[in-house]
């Protein structure tokens, strides 16, 4: 049976795959093993979500759920995901539940879990919950259940603290916002303006049905022009739940989350706050940031795929940055999860303190040619088993020697298998991704 749990949560078509039964019962055995713990009061939870339209019944059959198995709940409303992280840690709550797909269309949404502290679950955590659910159980009666409320001012709190945060101010740099009409609509524009920079904002009118459609981190061409027509300095995109952040210059071009940890981490090296000079980051990210890196004299650590497997590793070295190609920074000295808002306004801070532009900053690394082709309708769980394809896989690194690198990855959250290549010509990245992208589908095939 497939494990219910993807990379980040529980995630699939609303109201199908992700309906409110499963909300409910998620939630109640979410509720028995992280509330457990807790001696002498209820529970408390902080429940948050992003725009989508499913997000309002999903979110009231999680609090249905807690509240029926004992939990007092505070409802943030529509805030990104790292605020209910944060909310979770600043209200001393047990756990926290976000509901929303992140980067994925409009019809998805997903439910993800915090325990105390605002952490992400390790697997072994979102397996209990998995075990417990439909399991018999003693429901509180009476003044016994649980009570839910408005958690006031979530919002403001949250920009209070992305503030204090910052190591200057922003005054001088015109940066375009886009919100991708997802979680970041109203507080990105808040937070931005208060650290002192002037702000445009772009697809930050969500009404329910528009999130991640044609704006957002996925779809940057409308920052690219806006930032463009308003001489802007730098572009900041957003996805649907503001958890990840890229950029733009002001010349247009993108600048990817590779870049931007290149960036920060020299920029943390500088204040001296680089714990350890050590960058965490996946195995997506280009061969061209780990050279960067050594040239620079910090150590840079490879992990699975998913913000918080570089968390995991970040808390048990004790580093302070880390990351994702995609754009999720973890900055574990303020932030407890991957954060867009925060992200970008110290990237920012950084062009801030040292006056240089950010195509300046990001050409501290060469991003190498990399190609990732996404291969759907294949069986993904034989994906390292199949002899024949790792045979092609050895061959094509063979090839590629030291300039480059091959990875093939099952998707944690869609039926697909991606096929990366970085070579050091762009033309034999390609190649190859190609090349492979068939083996898959032919050894793979359903």
């Amino acid at each position: 049976m497939a494990r219910l749990f993807g990379t980040d949560g529980v995630r699939g078509l609303a109201n199908r795959d992700v309906t409110a039964e499963l909300a409910l019962d998620l939630s109640v055995a979410a509720a028995h093993v992280l509330g457990e713990v807790v001696k002498g009061r209820r529970p408390r939870a902080v429940v948050g979500r992003d725009p989508r339209a499913s997000g309002e019944f999903l979110s009231a059959a999680v609090m249905a759920g807690l509240a029926s198995a004992g939990v007092d709940v505070e409802d943030a409303g529509v805030v990104p995901t790292p605020a209910v992280a944060f909310l979770v840690d600043d209200s001393e709550a047990d756990l926290g539940v976000v509901l929303s797909a992140s980067h994925n269309p409009m019809p998805d949404n997903g439910i993800k879990f915090f325990a105390s502290g605002g952490y992400k679950l390790p697997d072994e955590v979102e397996d209990q919950i998995e075990r417990r659910m439909k399991e018999p159980w003693d429901r509180p009666t009476g003044a016994e259940v649980g009570r839910t409320r408005r958690l006031a001012k979530a919002g403001d709190r949250y920009v209070a603290h992305l503030v204090e945060t910052l190591p200057c101010q922003l005054d001088g740099i015109k940066v375009v916002l886009d919100c991708a009409h997802g979680a970041a609509s109203v507080v990105s524009p808040l937070a931005f303006r208060a650290a002192g920079a002037e702000v445009v904002v772009i697809g930050a009118e969500p009404d329910g049905l528009n999130i991640n459609d044609g704006y957002g981190s996925t779809h940057l061409g409308p920052l690219k022009a806006a930032v463009l027509e308003h001489g802007a300095d730098v572009g900041i995109a957003h996805d649907g739940d503001a958890d990840r952040c890229l950029a733009v210059d002001a010349q247009g071009n993108e600048i990817d989350g590779d870049q931007i940890m290149a960036v920060l981490a020299l920029a943390f090296a500088d204040r001296g706050v680089l714990a350890h000079k050590t960058l965490v980051t996946t195995v997506m990210s280009n061969l061209g940031l780990r050279l960067a890196m050594e040239r620079e004299g910090i150590r840079l650590i490879q992990t699975a795929v998913g913000d918080r497997y570089v968390l995991e590793e970040m808390r048990a070295g004790g580093y302070s940055l880390g990351g994702e190609q995609s754009g999720h920074v973890v900055m574990l000295d303020h932030s407890t999860t991957g954060d867009g808002l925060l992200t970008g306004l110290h990237l920012l801070a950084r062009m801030a303190q040292t006056g240089k532009s950010l195509a300046e900053l990001a050409s501290v690394m060469e991003r190498l040619p990399q190609v990732l082709v996404n291969v759907k309708g294949v069986d993904k769980s034989r994906c390292h088993a199949d002899e024949e394809l790792q045979a092609a896989v050895a061959a094509a690194e063979a090839r590629l020697g030291d300039t480059g690198r091959v990875l093939l990855r099952p998707s944690g959250t869609e039926a697909l298998v991606r096929v990366m290549v970085e070579a050091k010509e762009a033309g034999q990245a390609r190649g190859e991704a190609d090349a492979l992208a068939e083996v898959v589908r032919a050894r793979l095939a359903l």
